[in-house]
C-alpha cells in the first residue's frame, strides 16, 4: 500500500461535482456577507467578534481571579451570548445570519466530502486476526462506577473462553506484574476492563511480548476506547473481538519509561489532579486552585524542547499537553477532541501561555493562530523546569517525576484486537485545502494526492501482513490441538 486511494471514473465525476457545489456554496456565503455589508449590517460580522472577545475576557477573569472580578467575569460570560441574541432580534438579522451559516456549513461539508474521495483515508488499517486460544483479561470491578458487574463482563468473558483476573478493590495490585505472570503462564492475549491508566500498564507488557491487546471500555471516560472506535455505552461488545476480531497496529507512548496511551500533562492540570480532593469535587477544586496556578504565587512554568516532526523550543508554558498521536486542531470543533489516527509515529504537542484577558480574547478569536497557543508534532519531547521534581498527569493519573522528563513514542509497538463492528469509528476528517479543491473542480482528472506525509513505508505493511499470516497458521495449529480453541475459561482474584 502506498497510501493513495484509487478512484474510479464514477468517483472522479462525483468528487468534481461535490467540489463545484462546495465552491458555489462558498461563493454564496461571500455574496450574502457582501449584501449584508452593503445594507449597513456590519453588525453581522462585528458583533460576533465583539461577543467572542467579551466572553473570552470574562472567562479569564472568572478562572484566574477571586472575589468581585470573578463575579464580573461570570456575568460577562453569561451576558455576552445573550446580548448577541438580543442584538440579532432587534435588528432583524436572523435571516441573514442563518443563510450565511447554512451556506458556509454546506461549503465545508461538501468540500470535505469531495476531498475524502481523492485523499488517503488516514484511518488505522486493520488486518484479519485469529481467535486467541488462551486469553487473559484483568478486570477492575470498581472502574467506571462498577461497569464490570453491571454489564456482566466476567461471565461474558468466561463464556468466550477467557481467564479473568478480578482485582480486589481493597488491595493495591501491581497490574503489570499480574500481566507478566499471565504471559509466563501461556497467555496469548492480554486485555483490561478498566481505566486508561491501567490499560496503558498492561498494554506495555503486551507490546514487550508481541501479544495482542484487548481494550474493554469499562473506565469512566474511556478516551482510548473512543479513539479506537469501540462502543463506550456497552463495554460487553468489546468482547466480541475474542471470536470475531481484527487487529490494529498502533503506537504506544512512553514518559520517563512509563507507558501512556492518551496524554501526559504538565503545568496547571497536573497541579490540580495532584490534590486529594480533586477526585470527589473536580470542578470546585479546579475553580479554587486556578487563580493561584494562573497568576498567583502557585504559578508553575515548564519549558520543552521539541525534536523530530517540528523542531522548536517552548518556554514558560502554563500548560503543556503531550499526546500519543496528535488530537484534532483546537479550533476544529468537528474533531470532537479525538485523534484521527493512532499510528502516525508522532507525538502531539500543545502548549498554552496566557497572561491576561487580552491574550485569552486573542486565543478565542484566532484559535490555533494565537500567540498564546502552540500546536506542534514531535518524535521526542524533553520537559524541563527550575524544580528538581514536577507534578505530571499520565493518562489522568497524578505522579511526580524528576526533571528533565522525556516523552517518546514506540511506533507500531502495540497490536490491538478490536471487534469488526465498531460503532464509534468516526468518519475520516479532512482539512479543507481550497486550492486543491479548485483544481479538482475544474480539472478532468483527479489531482495527485500523493503519499500521505506520515504513511509508513510499504515494507512495514509487508512485514505486518507476513506476521498476520504466521499468526493465522499458529492459531490453526493451536485450535487443531485444543479442539474448539477455548481453554475453558476461569477466574482468579488478585
Amino acid at each position: 500500500m502506498d497510501g493513495t486511494r484509487q478512484v474510479g471514473p464514477d468517483g472522479d465525476v462525483t468528487a468534481r461535482v461535490l467540489a463545484r457545489c462546495a465552491l458555489l456554496a462558498a461563493v454564496g456565503a461571500v455574496v450574502v456577507l457582501l449584501i449584508a455589508l452593503g445594507e449597513g449590517s456590519l453588525a453581522v460580522v462585528a458583533s460576533g467578534f465583539v461577543v467572542l472577545v467579551v466572553w473570552a475576557a470574562g472567562a479569564w477573569w472568572f478562572l484566574a481571579h477571586r472575589g468581585a472580578l470573578r463575579l464580573v467575569g461570570g456575568l460577562l460570560t453569561v451576558a455576552a451570548p445573550i446580548g448577541l441574541v438580543v442584538l440579532f432580534a432587534y435588528h432583524d438579522l436572523w435571516p441573514t445570519a442563518l443563510v450565511l451559516f447554512l451556506c458556509w456549513g454546506a461549503a465545508l461539508a461538501l468540500a470535505r466530502a469531495a476531498l475524502r474521495r481523492v485523499r488517503p483515508s488516514g484511518a488505522n488499517p486493520a488486518v484479519p486476526a485469529t481467535r486467541p486460544v488462551r486469553p487473559v483479561l484483568i478486570m477492575n470491578p470498581k472502574s467506571g462506577g462498577g461497569k464490570v458487574g453491571r454489564f456482566g463482563l466476567v461471565e461474558r468473558a468466561e463464556e468466550l473462553g477467557a481467564r479473568v483476573v478480578l482485582l480486589d478493590p481493597a488491595v493495591h495490585a501491581d497490574v503489570a506484574a499480574l500481566a507478566r505472570e499471565a504471559v509466563a503462564g501461556g497467555a496469548d492475549l492480554l486485555g483490561v476492563a478498566g481505566g486508561d491508566g491501567t490499560q496503558a500498564l498492561v498494554a506495555a507488557v503486551a507490546a514487550d511480548h508481541g501479544l495482542p491487546f484487548l481494550v474493554v471500555s469499562a473506565g469512566t471516560r474511556n478516551h482510548f476506547a473512543m479513539d479506537l472506535g469501540l462502543d463506550r455505552a456497552d463495554p460487553s461488545r468489546c468482547l466480541d473481538a475474542l471470536t470475531a476480531g481484527e487487529e490494529l497496529r498502533i503506537d504506544l507512548g512512553e514518559v520517563a519509561g512509563r507507558p501512556f496511551v492518551n496524554t501526559v500533562s504538565f503545568g496547571v492540570y497536573a497541579d490540580v489532579v495532584q490534590r486529594p480532593e480533586y477526585r470527589d469535587a473536580k470542578a470546585g477544586t479546579a475553580l479554587n486552585l486556578l487563580p493561584d496556578l494562573l497568576v498567583g504565587e502557585g504559578v508553575r512554568r515548564v519549558d520543552a524542547r521539541i525534536e523530530g516532526g517540528s523542531v522548536a523550543a517552548l518556554s514558560a508554558q502554563q500548560a503543556l499537553l503531550i499526546s500519543n498521536n496528535p488530537y484534532g486542531s483546537p479550533d476544529d470543533l468537528e474533531s470532537g477532541g479525538r485523534r484521527a489516527r493512532l499510528d502516525s509515529g508522532l507525538l502531539g504537542v500543545t502548549g498554552i501561555r496566557v497572561e491576561g484577558a487580552a491574550q485569552a480574547a486573542e486565543l478565542a478569536v484566532r484559535g490555533a493562530q494565537a500567540t498564546g497557543l502552540t500546536v506542534l508534532t514531535a518524535r521526542r519531547v524533553e520537559v524541563t523546569s527550575e524544580e528538581a521534581e514536577i507534578p505530571v498527569a499520565v493518562d489522568g493519573e497524578a505522579l511526580r517525576l524528576p526533571t528533565p522528563v522525556v516523552c517518546t513514542l514506540r511506533p507500531g509497538a502495540l497490536r490491538v484486537l478490536v471487534p469488526r463492528d465498531r460503532p464509534g469509528v468516526a468518519p475520516t476528517r479532512q482539512r479543507v485545502d481550497w486550492r486543491q479543491l479548485a483544481t479538482l473542480a475544474f480539472s478532468r482528472g483527479t489531482p495527485d494526492s500523493g503519499r500521505a506525509p506520515d504513511e509508513r513505508d510499504g515494507r512495514d505493511r509487508d512485514v505486518q501482513d507476513q506476521d498476520a499470516q504466521d499468526r493465522d497458521g499458529q492459531g490453526r495449529d493451536a485450535q487443531g490441538r485444543d479442539g474448539d480453541g477455548r481453554n475453558g475459561g476461569g477466574r482468579s482474584r488478585a
